[in-house]
């Protein structure tokens, strides 16, 4: 072989050498790197504690703004509320945002504990960093950082999905603070194989917590005889104001600008806005809380109360939404709201009894912690039939709703940090299983702010890994689990406190009694023709006759029975909205309930009557009784002293016209001189008192000319004769 034959071999053998010790480094390396990540996924137990914020040494830092979705031009961008909250000012320092560029999350316990700051992950890239100026004691200063889609450590990410961020701040001597979040790369730029999306359903209950009862529409209830008039104040007892009448003008703009956040309407509130807005579907009226019924046990309680199954189930929801549409055709999907409690299987029968075969419930009713995430639909069976239970996603739910993951994640104490929080757990979600189809719902809260959702539907809405989807669809999506396989995800209790059920209860029983009244009303007060000839009313008070026609009297029985059906119909609405879960609409309810009640009681009353006196052993005790009520009554009257010696008849009965006075006579019967007090109440037609007392004095002094003044005057006399004569004609005595 020539020389130059084997010099070419050996840079051969050279090369090949070279590429294999550079390959066993590659690979070593690889391992190392990958046991570093594993021993950090795993340091769950042997992490240190976490904080329990992101104050230091009396400094404390919030995340105001920050880009949820790192696209390939966005850049990042963070503003943050650094706090002073010592008695000291602070020196002059920085802030600064550092990641790891090159780190994937590979558990939910590894992105929890970052979230935490219970894990060590090093964030060796810095993004930026930005200088604050001295902070006096008590303060806070905004500050900061923006990146450039060009700057390094952002165009070094090669994948997307959700990266590491340490927000850190230090004055330069012993005021520091961190804040643990995340920045989410979408695929956008990236040369790397897309996925999938994952299916994501975001509904909102759309409700009110501002009914009112309006005192001036009870009063002009109470008053007002022309049934459509009444109708009208019936119809409007329980409202909202002019400036709650109207969806809020952001809350229209969110609505419009995202189509596919999914609106479920209480139908009750729609029908009191003056201009409905598109939704999604309705929910039971008046936010009705079918876990709390079902949790009583008890419907006739409800019953009781004037809140019927009837009221609340899906024919009265689709009749109030097309009320507040104006159109008898239109309907919308149907889904149960949860309420207070759980959906035990109880409440879910009783849901499906009433039409609502699909309800929503919160993480509660999947609380076991599966493997991964799922479509959150089960298919329950139930002796009403099955029921489709759509159940919100715990994490995501609770971050758009507005609630931290943990109390020691720092970094979601705002709501920008919960939605940079929200994409990194959505994306890893994704990331977990990218070709499984599955649906997540994410469920926010009636009062969650209307800026809050508008940031989280804008950044779902850019989200590479995402796609949203309406109710139907996700009602329409295989279920995750049926049949027998939901039983031991029922809830068996409904996980009220007795405070919630106390409450419950002590609404029901005052509703009650307060229908009770009304009923009482109509039956043994109103004066109606056949109570009256039952209870043998006289029908010809000639003082009543005289103060109103005979023919509008007969007019007004008539329909004295559609106004006190009127009276429960206001009654009825005022309970439905006090049994929802809203403690502070309950009590106003309450309130108004009692008011109406009393105000039909109250309008019946004894005229103050002036003292009586008495100057014989007979008289007239002369009582007047008003009716401020459009239509007649017929009640008795009872009267009753505190002598022995000085008494009344007890009992007289009386027909008062609508809108006037009518006037009993009671007669009193003297046996001495003196002077008593008689009590007058008001009975309805059963006997049972309905009015306070009134009191008036009686007093008696008896006259000579009296037959019984002559008789204890010739006694009088005969008895000082008699002493007279015994003392002229006894014999004395010696020492006299």
């Amino acid at each position: 072989m020539m020389p130059n034959q084997h010099a070419h071999h050996d840079a051969v053998r050279a090369r090949t050498l070279a590429r294999a010790v550079c390959a066993a480094v590659a690979i070593a390396m690889s391992l190392i790197l990958c046991s570093a990540c594993a021993y950090r996924a795993r340091a769950d137990e042997s992490s240190p504690e976490p904080s329990a914020s992101s104050s230091k040494n009396g400094i404390s830092m919030t995340i105001a703004s920050a880009t949820p979705v790192v696209t390939a031009s966005s850049g990042y961008h963070v503003t943050l509320v650094v706090s002073n909250n010592t008695d000291s000012p602070s020196a002059a320092g920085t802030v600064s945002a550092a990641t790891n560029s090159f780190y994937t999350f590979d558990s939910r316990t590894d992105i929890q504990q970052w979230a935490q700051g219970a894990v060590r992950i090093p964030v060796p890239n810095q993004i930026g960093q930005a200088s604050v100026a001295s902070i006096p004691a008590h303060s806070q200063v905004d500050t900061s950082i923006d990146v450039p889609a060009s700057q390094s450590a952002l165009t070094s990410i090669m994948s997307w999905g959700p990266k590491p961020v340490l927000l850190s701040y230090s004055d330069g001597q012993n005021k520091t603070a961190e804040s643990h979040t995340f920045l989410t790369r979408s695929a956008d730029g990236l040369h790397t194989a897309n996925t999938p999306a994952m299916n994501l359903t975001v509904a909102m209950p759309l409700m009110s917590d501002q009914w009112q009862a309006d005192p001036q529409q009870i009063n002009s209830l109470m008053t007002v005889g022309n049934i459509k008039e009444a109708t009208n104040y019936a119809d409007s007892i329980v409202s909202l104001n002019a400036e709650n009448s109207r969806v809020g003008r952001t809350m229209e703009q969110l609505i419009a600008k995202h189509g596919m956040l999914q609106i479920i309407a209480d139908p009750a509130y729609l029908n009191a806005l003056q201009m409905p807005p598109k939704i999604s579907g309705i929910m039971q009226p008046g936010g009705f809380d079918i876990t709390q019924y079902a949790a009583l046990s008890n419907s006739s309680a409800y019953a009781k109360a004037g809140v019927g199954e009837k009221d609340w189930d899906v024919s009265a929801a689709t009749e109030q939404l097309r009320q507040a549409l104006g159109n008898n055709d239109v309907s919308a999907s149907a889904y149960a709201w949860q309420g207070k409690g759980n959906w035990t299987l109880q409440a879910l029968t009783d849901a499906k009894r009433q039409g609502y075969s699909t309800v929503i419930s919160d993480s509660t009713f999947d609380s076991q912690d599966s493997a991964t995430v799922h479509t959150g639909k089960y298919v329950v069976p139930t002796s009403a039939g099955n029921v489709t239970v759509l159940v919100g996603q715990h994490e995501l739910s609770e971050l758009a709703s507005g609630e931290q993951t943990s109390k020691y994640a720092d970094g979601e104490t705002s709501a920008a940090g919960r939605l940079s929080r929200f994409m990194a757990q959505s994306a890893f979600y994704q990331m977990e299983q990218p070709y499984t189809s599955r649906n997540l719902l994410v469920c926010l809260d009636s009062d969650t702010a209307t800026a809050q959702t508008d940031g989280l539907m804008s950044a779902i809405e850019q989200a590479s890994w995402l796609k949203l989807t309406d109710m139907q669809t996700l009602a329409k999506s295989e279920a995750y689990l049926s049949g027998p396989d939901t039983e031991s995800l029922i809830a068996q209790s409904s996980g009220l406190r007795e405070s919630q059920t106390s409450s419950l209860a002590s609404a029901l029983q005052s509703l009650a009694s307060s229908r009770d009244d009304i009923n009482r009303f109509a039956v043994s007060i109103l004066d109606d023709a056949s109570q009256g000839s039952s209870t043998g009313t006289p029908r010809n008070n000639v003082q009543s006759l005289a103060k109103q026609d005979v023919n509008d009297i007969a007019m007004n029985t008539r329909d004295a029975t559609s106004w006190v059906q009127l009276i429960r119909h206001a009654h009825d609405a005022l309970a439905l909205h006090a049994l929802d879960d809203n403690e502070t609409v309950r009590t106003r309810m309450l309130t108004a309930a009692k008011t109406l009640s009393a105000q039909l009681m109250d309008g019946i009353t004894i005229t103050p009557s002036e003292s009586v006196n008495v100057v014989s052993e007979t008289a007239s005790f002369p009582v007047t009784v008003s009716n401020r009520h459009p239509f007649p009554v017929s009640i008795r009257v009872a009267s009753i002293t505190d002598s022995m010696e000085i008494v009344t008849s007890r009992l007289a009965y009386v027909q008062v016209p609508a809108h006037s006075e009518a006037q009993v006579t009671f007669t009193i019967r003297v046996a001495t001189s003196g002077s008593t007090k008689a009590h007058v109440t008001l009975l309805d037609r059963s006997g049972e008192t309905f009015s306070s007392p009134q009191t008036t004095t009686i007093t008696s002094v008896l006259q000579i000319s009296d037959k019984g003044g002559m008789i204890f005057l010739a006694v009088s006399v005969a008895l000082g004769a008699l002493g007279l004569w015994r003392q002229f004609h006894r014999k004395k005595d010696s020492d006299e």
